[in-house]
């Protein structure tokens, strides 16, 4: 190992060791409602397996596994037998680890509906903003 890092190259153990695992976090309105669990608990249970399992290849992968829309803004793309899903999320934490589910929905149409685009943008600004209050009140 001591050869390989001389040569800059770095074992799996070395690359491993310095990245970050990325885990899923629901938004969380100000009163406490998680509107993505609410939407996935709504759905049948092969629906639930097919979301969540493509929800862990972007965990494991990164970004490559999702599709980028806008801004900070990304989905997890889901395909059923007999629908569509898509999960709006963004990425947080000082070095991304943090994946934040914010909108939930199924897809209807070839595009991914503005509304439902704003909405994202709208809950991941309300989440920087809750989270800067709470960081200010911590200070004083």
């Amino acid at each position: 190992m001591a050869d390989e890092r001389r040569k800059g190259i770095r074992s799996d153990a070395v690359a491993s060791a310095r990245t970050h695992r990325r885990q899923w976090r629901d938004y969380r309105t100000a009163a406490g409602g998680r509107p993505v669990k609410d939407f996935i608990d709504a759905l049948a249970d092969e629906e639930v397996a097919a979301i969540v399992a493509d929800m862990k290849d972007v965990a494991q992968r990164g970004l490559v596994a999702a599709k980028h829309l806008r801004g900070d803004v990304y989905e997890v793309r889901t395909e059923t037998a007999t629908r569509s899903f898509r999960i709006l999320f963004a990425q947080e934490g000082r070095y991304g680890q943090v994946l934040l589910s914010l909108s939930g929905f199924v897809k209807k149409t070839q595009k991914t509906p503005l509304r439902e685009l704003a909405l994202a943008e709208d809950r991941l600004r309300d989440w920087h903003r809750r989270g800067e209050a709470l960081r200010r009140a911590f200070k004083t």
